[in-house]
């Protein structure tokens, strides 16, 4: 198969089904944010973390390319079987948060990101996660699993942020706390 087609030299990309749009479509946006999400999550991933941690991105990284070809479909004219999100990937991102939260001290105000590459890392994962999400949020209603597709991310920055300070904790890295000034 080859990686070029030519077809999108015009600024226009096809969606799973045939159907062309404008790569600035808030659809590319979405699944392009979710892609972007992605490598990042594979930065993090590529540090030195447990096993457990990685273990559980590779699923998170599995769960995103589902996310992305629910985003990239074009709706009803396509007959194609995408692979789909269930409650189940959900509750096992909260189970991960309550087990991380477990050995983690209780936050008594914000942090200030950064400390060390890889909390920062993930951080900016966050970040971008939370931009995924609201570019989903203005997406048509009628998206394919477009609740589950927010509840997920809403859950997995929640997850990355935990990730965050639990690294942290691992790294034996200090949270700074943000002072803010009045």
């Amino acid at each position: 198969m080859k990686i070029y087609t030519k077809k999108g030299d015009k600024g226009t990309t096809q969606l799973i089904g045939g159907k062309r749009v404008s790569k600035n479509n808030p659809r590319i946006e979405a699944y392009g944010t979710i892609d972007e999400l992605n490598s990042y999550i594979g930065l993090v991933r590529d540090q030195n973390i447990d096993k457990n941690s990685y273990e559980i991105l590779v699923e998170i990284q599995d769960r995103l390319f589902t996310i992305g070809a629910l985003l990239a479909n074009e709706g009803s004219t396509n007959k194609m079987k995408l692979p789909l999100i269930h409650q189940k990937d959900i509750d096992n991102l909260e189970i991960e948060i309550d087990k991380m939260n477990e050995v983690l001290p209780a936050m008594k105000s914000f942090i200030l990101p950064g400390g060390n590459t890889t909390i920062s890392y993930c951080h900016i994962t966050r970040c971008i996660c939370r931009r995924a999400e609201r570019l989903v949020v203005n997406l048509p209603k009628k998206t394919i699993q477009f609740d589950l597709i927010i509840m997920y991310l809403n859950r997995l920055s929640d997850y990355l942020f935990v990730l965050c300070r639990y690294l942290g904790k691992q790294l034996n890295t200090k949270e700074i706390p943000w002072k803010p000034r009045f």
